[in-house]
């Protein structure tokens, strides 16, 4: 239909074959964003984040061929990632406090979980990548391609975070942290299941399926496996 023009992917607006439009995030979005969103959205459905409907979505070849007037180029045929559009927009600062505590509580921790600092909203501005749906008074979580950073910085993150008020309620509440935990703990034995599901060309950058993308899926699990320790909660 047409390309986003925001976003740092810029992902293709598409309908899809079942009559839904997704935002579809193909090769221009890099073979470890599209890891990053199946993994880590996956990860927030089994912890029960309202997460935006996703899918693996399939781009036929023949649309690279279809004079559509648009740049293809970056969509690529083949396998990509699709988030659904929801008809909402992005959530507001003057709305954060409509959000439940609880669920801001979570938002944060699983972000700090799977080390995403992709999520800043300030009074001065930002981009929290959440949705709100004004009629419902609804939160929708969106866009983990940003997940499982290597060079994230927790000093920064609990900084800016949108949901960074309940820091001091996660740090001081045990009973809210066992709860937390445990729904990321349950999420990582989905983790056979989330990994096969992903496309096997997602793991190549070039269409011979040679050269590995750069994502270390033995690190990124080792660092989900750190809810299990009790300095996982020790924030700055």
């Amino acid at each position: 239909m047409r390309r986003s023009t925001q976003g740092m992917t810029r992902p293709y607006l598409c309908r899809g074959e079942d009559g839904h439009v997704y935002f579809v995030k193909g090769l221009g979005a890099g073979r470890r964003s599209q890891l990053c969103e199946w993994i880590a959205g996956s990860l927030a459905l089994e912890t029960g984040l309202p997460v935006a409907p996703f899918e693996i979505v399939h781009v036929p070849e023949e649309l690279m061929e279809f004079d559509s007037g648009l740049d293809l180029e970056d969509l690529g045929a083949g396998p990509a990632f699709g988030s659904r559009e929801c008809g909402v927009s992005e959530l507001s600062f003057s709305r954060v406090d409509e959000v439940p505590n609880k669920l801001q509580q979570q938002v944060l921790a699983f972000d700090w979980w799977i080390r995403n600092a992709d999520r800043i909203l300030t009074a001065k501005g930002g981009n929290p990548n959440l949705l709100w749906d004004e009629g419902a008074g609804e939160l929708v979580v969106i866009d983990h391609n940003q997940a499982f950073d290597p060079d994230f910085d927790s000093v920064d993150f609990l900084a800016h975070h949108v949901f960074c008020v309940q820091t001091a309620t996660i740090q001081q509440d045990l009973l809210r942290r066992h709860e937390l935990a445990d729904a990321m703990i349950a999420a990582l034995q989905r983790w056979d299941s989330i990994l096969e599901q992903v496309p096997e060309e997602w793991w190549y950058l070039d269409k011979e399926m040679i050269t590995r993308v750069n994502f270390d899926v033995d690190r990124v699990r080792e660092g989900l496996d750190q809810v299990n320790r009790d300095d996982f909660w020790r924030w700055p």
